[in-house]
């Protein structure tokens, strides 16, 4: 996939070459430089694509909420769930229970089934902390990650998630907690590389974001938002307004919105994984993305709640399915944009010199496969920073 916003730059009879780690050509084997490689390596006429980027993910926290997915069966919605006491906060206990130790161990298989598909970058948010000891641990344990494996961690603090039960409905004192006690211990301590909100009803109000947003922009934080799932809180409009990375979910998000992002270079993040499982049926406005240029990334939201998902291809199929996404934007959405969304466009997302050599090979006759099957993985080889992982 060569850099760009049209199509995904196919190249055919292709070559890439790698040094120390970084793609030193990729193009046209006819077009090649003269080359002195030390090992070379024939795919065999198989597809190449820049290492697949899951930008959005809850993946480090304790214990699962497969019984409130059997409520949900029942009829209960995802609000009603979160008064009763479940949803973020029941994962938070669990969470404050676990050890880092735990924490990994539990986050391993989830991270293993991902990189089994092709991944070669990840983003990990917390969020199920709500105290600082919580959340720096579990930031801690989404940055030992890339030591137990051959993978790229994010990570997002996201704090203002859900409103703990020690403060007892207060969300204005409690944002205060995250602004003046949390941030600065976490950027001193330089766990975070971007700071996360939920805007909502159930969660935040904007005006409450706007405090966290100016927190971490004193920090040099780069923002991201949990924006109109729910209902539209203008939460993209204000994504927009801090110039945040991405703004996801967005299923409520209206045209004026969509112009505001596409004005500060605001990546649209789309979540198909959750508007799964919550069974919602307000599409987001992808012709409105579409229209005023706005980039459509893809990511599986993997959390316990609402969007217990580890596949990317499965995340490109719905995305396609649910979404009507097309190839060309599936693929680019958990490559190209979604390194634009985690603000790593200049080394990550696509095939070009100067960029990670973070390759995923597969086992196809044409893109669409990637897109198309479902419980299939074509996976020949992933590569990471040059080297077979």
């Amino acid at each position: 996939m060569a850099p760009g916003r049209d199509g995904l730059g196919i190249v055919k009879n292709g070559l890439l070459a790698a040094c120390g780690g970084r793609i030193v050509y990729a193009g046209a084997t006819a077009d090649a430089p003269g080359l002195d490689a030390a090992d070379t390596v024939d795919c065999d006429g198989r597809w190449i694509t820049p290492g697949l980027i899951d930008c959005h993910t809850h993946l480090v926290h304790g214990g699962d909420r497969s019984q409130e997915f059997e409520l949900r069966l029942g009829g209960a919605t995802y609000e009603e769930v979160a008064r009763a006491g479940g949803g973020i906060v029941s994962t938070m206990a669990a969470t404050r229970a676990a050890s880092e130790a735990q924490l990994i161990a539990e986050a391993l298989p989830r991270l293993d089934a991902l990189l089994a598909e092709g991944m070669t970058t990840i983003e990990v948010k917390s969020g199920y902390g709500l105290s600082l000891a919580a959340e720096t641990r579990q930031l801690r344990a989404a940055r030992a990650l890339a030591r137990e494996r051959t993978i790229d961690v994010t990570t997002t603090f996201l704090g203002a998630h859900a409103l703990p039960p020690e403060a007892a409905g207060d969300k204005d004192a409690y944002i205060g907690q995250v602004c003046n006690e949390m941030l600065p211990a976490i950027a001193r301590e330089g766990l975070a590389d971007a700071v996360d909100v939920f805007c909502e009803g159930i969660a935040f109000s904007a005006d409450q974001t706007s405090r966290v947003f100016e927190a971490a922009r004193a920090f040099g934080l780069p923002v991201k938002l949990h924006a109109d799932q729910l209902s539209n809180l203008q939460g993209a409009a204000l994504a927009a307004r801090f110039g945040a990375l991405s703004a996801d979910h967005l299923e409520y998000s209206d045209e004026a919105s969509v112009v505001a992002m596409s004005r500060a270079g605001t990546v649209a993040v789309l979540l198909p994984g959750a508007y799964y499982c919550t069974r919602e049926t307000h599409l987001p406005p992808v012709q409105h993305f579409r229209r005023h240029g706005v980039r459509i990334a893809l990511a599986t939201d993997c959390n316990p709640g609402t969007s217990p998902l580890t596949s990317l291809l499965l995340t490109m199929n719905m995305g396609a399915t649910l979404f009507r996404l097309s190839v060309e934007e599936c693929i680019a959405g958990v490559t190209r944009e979604a390194a634009c969304a985690l603000g790593r466009q200049n080394s990550i997302g696509t095939l070009e010199a100067g960029k990670s050599c973070d390759l995923a090979i597969w086992s196809i006759e044409r893109p669409a496969e990637l897109v198309y099957r479902m419980g299939l993985n074509p996976l020949h080889a992933r590569v990471q920073r040059g080297i077979p992982a």
